[in-house]
């Protein structure tokens, strides 16, 4: 598979997403994901269903995604969030796993309807304002089926690339990637750490999403095969993962990022990986 799916022009493409919506929660949406051992074979052509431009919708949504960008850069959230990611253990495995590359591409998972709720709206506003603030974070891919014509318009007129492409959270990191998903689904995760499951692919991620520990925690007190089943390789690789929550420090941020960590994973032997997988 290639490392990234190809990015188009919106009026190029006509075909519709394969994850299904089927419940809003918290300014995003329940979908269902494909699994395979070949992740190639899951992926489906995309492009908005509402293909019309809307320039007044477009102009009224890059206000409110500036005054979200400026309330989020100077709110104290940010700030220690900041504080966070230059501290020595965080800043150090960053440092890691970019190795010899300056650059960390970021990928955007699932970020809900950026029009309709203010959470995406903070979570786009952080992507965009950590790409301001280093240097060493390259590149930023946006996908989530939900997104509209005109939402996709703004994220590209943002700097942002949105994938022509449904990945099912199956993007095969062959260079340093940041995947950028707060508050997606257990299921996309998985998708995630399965398509990678290899030494040098893993190493190769950072993410920020919700917390594996936390899985991990609901698995042990609930032990619902629903869990199990939708988080196997998350559980997988827990032995291998350095994480780092978050601090939302005040109610603003806690329905954007509450539970949210950065993970890092530090696998030095194939033969480690490929015991924990005898687990499946």
């Amino acid at each position: 598979m290639a490392a990234s799916a190809k990015t188009i022009p919106l009026e190029s493409s006509n075909a519709i997403s394969d994850w299904t919506v089927v419940l809003p929660r918290r300014g995003k949406r329940r979908r269902s994901f494909l699994k395979s051992k070949h992740p190639e074979q899951n992926q489906q052509p995309w492009a908005p269903t509402d293909l019309e431009m809307d320039l007044n919708r477009e102009s009224k949504l890059m206000e409110k995604i500036q005054m979200c960008m400026k309330k989020l850069e100077n709110s104290r959230f940010y700030h220690v969030l900041l504080d966070q990611v230059q501290s020595p253990p965080v800043l150090e495995a960053f440092l890691k796993v970019l190795g010899s590359e300056s650059k960390m591409q970021m990928v955007v998972y699932g970020i809900g309807s950026i029009e309709s709720y203010e959470p995406p709206r903070l979570q786009l506003s952080l992507a965009m304002l950590l790409k301001r603030k280093f240097s060493w974070i390259g590149d930023i891919e946006v996908f989530d089926p939900i997104l509209s014509a005109t939402e996709s318009r703004l994220l590209e007129n943002l700097g942002c690339s949105v994938l022509s492409v449904n990945e099912q959270g199956q993007r095969q990191a062959s260079k340093p990637t940041l995947f950028f998903m707060p508050h997606c689904e257990a299921e996309l995760y998985d998708n995630l750490v399965q398509a990678n499951w290899r030494t040098e692919r893993l190493n190769n991620i950072v993410l920020f999403g919700n917390s594996f520990g936390t899985y991990e925690e609901h698995v042990s007190e609930f032990r619902s095969s629903t869990i199990v089943d939708s988080s196997r390789h998350i559980l997988a690789v827990r032995k291998f993962t350095h994480e780092f929550a978050i601090n939302t420090v005040s109610d603003d941020y806690f329905g954007a990022f509450h539970d949210t960590s950065w993970h890092f994973f530090s696998i030095v032997a194939l033969a480690a990986l490929q015991f924990t997988s005898k687990t499946e």
